[in-house]
């Protein structure tokens, strides 16, 4: 698992590098784009050219949706659904620790080993590791 820390006020956008970066230092090493096609999902936040060429050298596929094309989507088909509820609904396992939804924590080290802590908690949690 990798997790990248940085202050509240600092776009997503700006943080696009850095955390594909952190996906090139994984232990487990990414099957070869050459083979198989990996996508990358991204919200509307994410909407600018440059991002997309990023995405792109990295070997992903970017899919980001466009302004106003989810809107479109879900008039053509009634049972539509945004793929970015899987995101929404992890951030919110983690929203259920107080000490991350609020940092109270001045040294990021010590904020990074409460993330490291509540990842465990709830993949335990989720494979059915405590009661």
């Amino acid at each position: 698992m990798s997790v990248f820390v940085d202050a509240a006020n600092v776009h997503d956008m700006c943080l696009v590098g850095a955390n594909l970066l952190e996906l090139d230092d994984l232990p487990v090493k990414r099957p070869s784009p050459r083979r198989t096609t990996q996508g990358m999902c991204m919200d509307k936040g994410y909407d600018y050219p440059v991002i997309g060429e990023l995405v792109s050298t990295f070997g992903f596929t970017p899919h980001i949706r466009s302004r106003g094309e989810e809107r479109k989507a879900m008039r053509r088909c009634r049972r539509y659904r945004p793929h970015r509820w899987v995101v929404e609904g992890t951030h919110s396992w983690y929203n259920r620790f107080r000490d991350l939804l609020i940092r109270w924590c001045k040294k990021e080290e010590n904020f990074t080993a409460q993330l490291h802590l509540a990842s465990a908690i709830i993949i335990g949690s989720f494979i059915g590791l405590s009661g």
